[in-house]
């Protein structure tokens, strides 16, 4: 209990420092077990108010609380907040000189400062911890707990030290311990290392309810991030990127396209860092481009959009960026282009960790991944991640407004649970999967476990071809069940690429974000069955699915030019089909009344991107990869014709307004290689001149061909090609059907002599420029 005149102080310091009439949610409770001295462990989503359950408490008790912080930038903004409330807070950390030191170790010394922030780091130095010793400490707050758990998306190992050096300074200290994203392995995980066993918990829903969740193929993903913004003009964002170079990239283009857009990242310099980040709270910028480091505890209520452009490391961090959006309660969008080249990626950056952290980083990276593939309602997965359950979907993301195939399961479910149980409840989900598809070439821990002797082994097999069967409308109201029209079940065998254990690894997770089964807190990776799913046995029901996304073919991060090379994929997932067939009606049409070969009009990711965009002028059609205006002038009248007719009889709703504008430097490169080919200038000097490769020179010239402008490299193909080979290729490249490099390298492999793929590539910009430019 706490006594009447600090509860009115409490109420009156709310008001009068904070402007704020009542508090949120277990707000008051949390404050309340903090000032009676308690241990407290708040989990608490972003946005719900987490820095007040300290920062309140700071006011009314005698002495300074330490916080322990883990940015330097979040301590600033904090600091900053603070001080605008006319609350003395200080930080101490390496951007201070000596006498700025000095002077916070005297404030807190006397009592004035209320609240220091530092950082682990900080704290191991011997002349702070002594200072400290000597201060009147009220408590300590341990800021973004998650930090502290090996089992966490950002374990800093300094992290574990906090527990030896409170008891150093003070054993009898209460520790208020927060954090936005802890799954339940980390919660016990953070309780252990804090030596919180007795605390206070305070746990409020992981649900945002007011963000909208969307996860898109990583497919010309510059143009859907310019066209995502266009929608949003005006509206306050964040762009996340994994890489500083990408943050400068994005940021550029986000500007050369008529956006206030700054980068925020550990390269730049801290003035620069705070000058932008400053620029974005007091709405000098609409974007940040950032690394996952900004915008720890930074306090923007009216974050309409969240972009992750490249795949997050975590769940639990994609979950915490995500929810620096509508922290003002008002709708926000939270997008994420996905593509399995980005994961690959950063499972390459995990591999200097050691064991321990490799595995638990790959753990988490599979999380993202199912995440992202899965097609559940995403609010559903994402609080079934954090131990949470949902009954029913949100209605409010991407897979509750344009669900995937569905399919029913019955036999299934009593499979898998069976399988769990017989197998003592002791392993993954892959590895369930691999008994019940008798998948022993690529999990020999089955014969290991003799789990190929249990009767369920390779039973699984026999569900995967459900094609002939037929799902009638439900009337049936059960939790787990969608209603739908009569229509085939999906035939969830269907793409070769996918094997039989993926699948039942999708079913599975699944029935985990059902809550038929759950993770073991203590084995990392483990799968349970739940109370839930012990009743089902007893009264087993069908129970809907949903097919995963396939999210296989999308770029990645380093394939998203917004000039493709030809025969490049351009993420045609969306395509209108039926406008396609027509396009390419008209194409093969048109190439045979010029007498040539059809990709020499248009290509076949071009027709493509038409049939997914429907552009509708000569500009727009321009943007198109690989077109530009040289073709327009050439071929794009009768497309356009064709493109504008079929939007009007089908009713088709467009966005007109987006053309997308290369960077600077990209656009002067293009024109500096234009020139120099003019001059008959050697391509390995125009690569010297560039700091290119030869790679990278090539194909920035088959960018500047395939969108039409006509290059004459005759001056350097008759010095490296001879004139008989010359026209063998250019007649490959009349008759074939295709320009495709590794098809016409297999044609030329029993040539008289040895024909390069550098040779091809050359003959085939020499072809195009000629026939189509």
């Amino acid at each position: 209990m706490i006594s009447e005149s600090v509860e009115q102080r409490l109420k009156q310091n709310l008001k009068e420092i904070f402007g704020f009439d009542n508090f949120r949610g277990e707000q008051e409770k949390i404050i309340k077990s903090v000032i009676s001295g308690k241990n407290t462990f708040v989990i608490m989503p972003t946005g719900a108010g987490k820095s007040l359950c300290y920062q309140l408490p700071a006011t009314v008790l005698e002495g300074t609380a330490i916080v322990i912080s883990p940015l330097i930038a979040l301590m600033k903004n904090q600091v900053d907040q603070l001080t605008a409330y006319g609350i003395n807070a200080q930080f101490l950390n390496s951007t201070l000189n000596k006498s700025e030191m000095n002077r916070v170790k005297n404030d807190v010394i006397s009592g004035v400062c209320k609240l220091l922030y530092i950082a682990p780091e900080s704290l191991t130095k011997e002349d702070n911890l002594e200072f400290l010793k000597k201060a009147k400490i009220s408590f300590v707050a341990v800021d973004e707990a998650h930090c502290i758990s090996e089992w966490g998306h950002d374990f800093r190992p300094e992290y574990r030290k906090i527990k030896d050096i409170i008891e150093n300074i003070d054993t009898a200290l209460p520790i208020v311990a927060l954090t936005a994203t802890a799954t339940p392995k980390v919660q016990l995980d953070i309780k252990k290392s804090l030596n919180m066993d007795d605390s206070v918990i305070f746990k409020t829903s992981f649900n945002r309810a007011n963000l909208y969740y969307e996860v898109r193929p990583k497919q010309n993903a510059k143009k859907q991030l310019i066209k995502f913004v266009s929608q949003n003009r005006g509206k306050s964002g964040i762009v996340y990127c994994l890489s500083r170079k990408k943050v400068e990239e994005i940021a550029e283009l986000l500007n050369v396209n008529g956006f206030k857009a700054l980068p925020y990242h550990a390269g730049l310099d801290p003035e620069v860092r705070m000058k932008n980040q400053d620029a974005f709270l007091n709405e000098n910028c609409d974007i940040v481009v950032a690394t996952i480091a900004f915008g720890m505890g930074i306090d923007k209520p009216d974050v309409r959009f969240v972009v992750h452009y490249d795949a997050p490391k975590s769940l639990e961090g994609y979950y915490q960026e995500t929810g620096r959006a509508g922290r003002d309660g008002i709708d926000g969008t939270c997008l994420m282009f996905y593509a399995l080249d980005d994961i690959t990626k950063l499972e390459k950056f995990n591999k200097d960790k050691n064991v321990t952290e490799r595995d638990n980083a790959k753990a988490l990276l599979m999380e993202m991944v199912a995440y992202s593939s899965l097609g559940v309602c995403r609010r559903r997965q994402l609080l079934s991640y954090f131990g949470e359950q949902m009954e029913k979907d949100c209605g409010f993301c991407d897979n509750c407004k344009k669900p995937t195939k569905t399919f029913k399961g019955k036999e299934e479910v009593e499979l898998v649970i069976k399988t769990i149980l017989k197998t003592e409840q002791r392993f993954s989900a892959n590895h369930i999967a691999d008994i019940l598809t008798g998948n022993t070439k690529d999990n020999p821990a089955i014969l290991s476990y003799e789990h190929n002797k249990l009767e369920m082994f390779g039973k699984g097999l026999k569900y995967f071809n459900l094609e002939d069967k037929f799902e009638e409308e439900e009337e049936e109201d059960d939790e787990d069940t969608i209603l739908v029209n009569k229509k085939p079940k999906a035939d969830i065998n269907a793409d070769g690429r996918i094997s039989a254990s993926d699948k039942w690894v999708s079913i599975i997770r699944q029935l985990m974000v059902f809550g038929y089964l759950e993770k073991d807190i203590d084995n990392y990776g483990v799968v349970k069955v739940s109370q839930k799913g012990m009743n089902y046995l007893n009264d087993p029901y069908s129970i809907t699915f949903h097919e995963d996304h396939d999210l296989d073919e999308t770029e990645g991060s380093g394939e998203d030019d917004l000039q493709q090379t030809p025969g490049s994929a351009s993420g045609s997932g969306a395509a209108d089909q039926a406008l396609l067939e027509l396009l390419k009606s008209l194409r093969k049409k048109i190439a045979k009344e010029k007498n040539v070969p059809p990709y020499v009009v248009f290509q076949d990711p071009s027709l493509e991107e038409m049939a997914t965009t429907y552009p509708s002028n000569a500009n727009e059609l321009a943007q198109v990869n690989g077109v530009g205006m040289g073709k327009v002038q050439k071929f794009g009248k009768p497309f356009l014709d064709l493109i504008n007719k079929y939007v009007e009889d089908n009713e088709i709703e467009t966005t007109h307004d987006l053309m997308v504008k290369t960077t600077v430097n990209k656009s002067k490169t293009k024109i500096f290689i234009i020139q120099q080919i003019d001059r008959k200038i050697d391509l390995e000097d125009i690569a010297e001149a560039k700091e290119m490769s030869a790679e990278e020179i090539i194909s920035e010239i088959e960018s500047i061909c395939f969108s039409g402008t006509k290059l004459n490299l005759d001056y350097y193909i008759n010095q490296i090609i001879d004139k008989e080979k010359q026209q063998d290729i250019y007649e490959y490249f009349m008759t074939s059907s295709s320009d495709d490099i590794r098809a016409a390298l297999k044609e030329f492999e029993d040539y008289e002599e040895e024909v390069t793929e550098e040779e091809l590539r050359l003959m085939r910009i020499k072809f195009i420029s000629e026939m189509a430019n």
